[in-house]
């Protein structure tokens, strides 16, 4: 801590420390109206000790000294607290006052020892020597941390009280001034030891003061650096968002003109072309889709949001997902357990379940595949049964980590070898979120069985139909009207011309007003729609919502809809529900589509 000499002369200082020089001077200034109350009531205990001993001329001439003296001080903190000086430089002179004010308060009392010691009885006497040594310990505990400033406070008040003790010379004048002399010194090194604790804590102060400014600097660095992979995250995302509508749409009108192509070709090489296509479409939609799920996982965009649901009503959804595919391929598709209720994220178990289902009949050449639910102690077991290829036990723990496939000793089929290796590691951070334990069971050549393990649930309030049978491969749409919304033309004529090869009568608008227009015009009235095929996202920022609502507005609430959508990050399952309509996500392959559509309309 630096003393009386002015800081101005002291090396530069950081920003902390002369912040820190510059609250310490403030504070001086803070105990400046406690001093000026003590030094009051110091001066009046002096006129009433010695008003009827001290020459009057005498006395008045000290009080005339102390007031003028304590009225600067007055204004100089009236002032200091108007200008509220805060940079170093404008404290310095401020500070210079002060110390000369403490100077000449020390001047003070020390001339009242030597013009009034004489003067009264051992009462007034022993009363000014306990004053003025009130003084300088009262003083302590600002001062001492200045040394000189301290030191020179106390010889100021001291030096003159101990030569006027002991002028008189005689014994009794000479032990009393040692023994002054004996306390002034203790006084000293109390003070000495004081500054010295004081050092230290401002010590201790400065270092927590600028671990904080570092620990705060890191923190903001730590800040930015989680702001700017916040910020990268989201364009990830966006990114695939983006590319991910956009090549999906390509895509649908791929599958759709390769599958008109298959009605109107009994040609078999034509037909194998037609099947590699509409293959090589369902693989690109897989890898679109195994990327947007890890990338919305992984950037926090999934939450689990627990309910009670229909185990049966889940199953439903699967069946007419993945009989088609199962049935081309030759497998058996089952369902056991559809009776049981669960509580936990319907949206997130039926994730995880179309993984498993899709890998197991993906690996499976021959037999079945079993998904069923039963009860185990007070849990709900699902599981997913293959009798497909397989894994190793050397691999089970590798095969949930991302973009890991499981190397196989024979070749795999061209079905089998698409992916990326996500679906599993998918599976494993779904079931993470959902506090699910997952397990496997494999044996090479035999299959493999997956078990998720949720809490039992109660029955929903409306629990969704269960489906039953087989969805129907070949579909007849003979005196079905169906009305196409799509702005995308190679998607729009992809559609119509794959309905009209089902049988369908089609009418497809662009525009959401268009479809308005037609609807609100005489010749729709005698051609109310059995079903709508609607884009979510078209032109001008409007919506597939839109044209529902319009048709619906116009041949009543009770017309199905199927939305279709190029984007899996946007959450339409809730807007689903309320408007009453299914969503289909691109590229839709024709199997999906037919059985969508034969769910829609009720075909047998």
């Amino acid at each position: 801590m630096p003393d009386a000499a002015p800081a101005a002369a002291l090396p530069a200082p950081t920003s902390l420390r002369e912040q820190t020089e510059v609250e310490r001077i403030r504070g001086l200034y803070s105990y400046v109206p406690t001093t000026l109350a003590g030094n009051a009531a110091g001066a009046s205990v002096m006129a009433l000790l010695f008003w009827d001993h001290a020459p009057p001329r005498l006395l008045a001439a000290w009080m005339l000294l102390f007031w003028g003296l304590w009225f600067f001080r007055v204004w100089a903190l009236a002032t200091f607290r108007r200008r509220a000086p805060q940079t170093l430089a404008q404290v310095t002179p401020w500070f210079r006052t002060w110390v000369g004010a403490t100077m000449g308060s020390g001047v003070v009392w020390g001339s009242a020892a030597w013009a009034f010691y004489g003067h009264g009885g051992t009462t007034e006497r022993i009363g000014l020597l306990l004053t003025v040594y009130s003084f300088c310990v009262a003083g302590m505990s600002v001062l001492a941390p200045m040394r000189r400033v301290y030191n020179t406070f106390a010889l100021l008040c001291f030096a003159p009280t101990v030569l006027r003790v002991g002028l008189p010379g005689g014994f009794d004048d000479l032990v009393l001034a040692g023994v002054l002399l004996t306390i002034f010194a203790m006084t000293t090194l109390l003070a000495s030891d004081y500054r010295l604790n004081y050092e230290n804590l401002l010590k201790l102060k400065l270092r927590a003061d600028e671990l904080g400014a570092q620990l705060r600097a890191e923190k903001a660095a730590a800040d930015a650096a989680r702001q700017q992979a916040e910020v990268a995250n989201r364009a990830k995302t966006q990114f695939f968002a983006a590319a991910s509508h956009d090549l999906r749409q390509p895509l649908h009108a791929m599958g759709l003109f390769a599958e008109a192509l298959r009605q109107r070709s009994h040609d078999e090489e034509v037909i194998h072309l037609v099947n590699s296509i509409n293959g090589s479409v369902d693989a690109l939609d897989g890898l679109f889709s195994e990327l947007l799920d890890i990338t919305k996982i992984d950037t926090g965009g999934v939450e689990a949001q627990s309910e009670h649901f229909n185990v049966g009503a889940l199953f439903g959804r699967l069946r007419l997902h993945f009989e088609p595919t199962a049935f081309e391929k030759g497998l058996g598709l089952r369902f056991r357990g559809g009776a049981h209720n669960a509580f936990a994220d319907p949206v997130l178990v039926e994730r995880i379940l179309r993984n498993l289902v899709s890998n197991a009949i993906r690996y499976t050449e021959d037999g079945t595949v079993l998904v069923s639910c039963r009860r185990r102690g007070g849990r709900l077991l699902l599981q997913v049964w293959d009798t497909g290829v397989g894994i190793r036990e050397r691999e089970q723990e590798r095969i949930f980590e991302e973009f890991y496939q499981v190397p196989q000793s024979g070749a795999l089929a061209p079905h089998q070898r698409k992916g990326l290796g996500l679906g599993l590691a998918i599976v494993k951070r779904l079931a993470g979120l959902m506090e699910a334990p997952l397990t496997l069971r494999s044996q090479p050549g035999r299959g493999t069985v997956f078990s998720l393990e949720l809490p039992p649930g109660k029955a929903p309030r409306a629990a969704a139909p269960v489906l039953s049978g087989k969805a129907p491969i070949g579909l007849t749409l003979d005196r079905r009207r169906i009305v196409i919304v799509e702005d995308e033309p190679a998607v729009r004529d992809g559609l119509e011309v794959l309905l009209k090869g089902w049988g369908a009568s089609v009418r497809s608008f662009e525009t959401v007003a268009a479809c308005r227009a037609w609807a609100e015009g005489e010749e729709a009235a005698q051609e109310a729609p059995d079903l709508m095929i609607v884009d979510y996202r078209l032109e001008h920022g409007h919506t597939g919502l839109e044209a529902i609502q319009a048709l619906r507005e116009r041949f009543g609430a009770a017309v199905p809809a199927i939305m279709v959508s190029g984007s899996t990050m946007s959450n339409h399952e809730a807007e689903a529900q309320t408007h009453n309509f299914h969503l289909l996500v691109k590229p839709v392959v024709p199997n999906k589509l037919r059985a969508m559509i034969s769910f829609k309309l009720g075909v047998r």
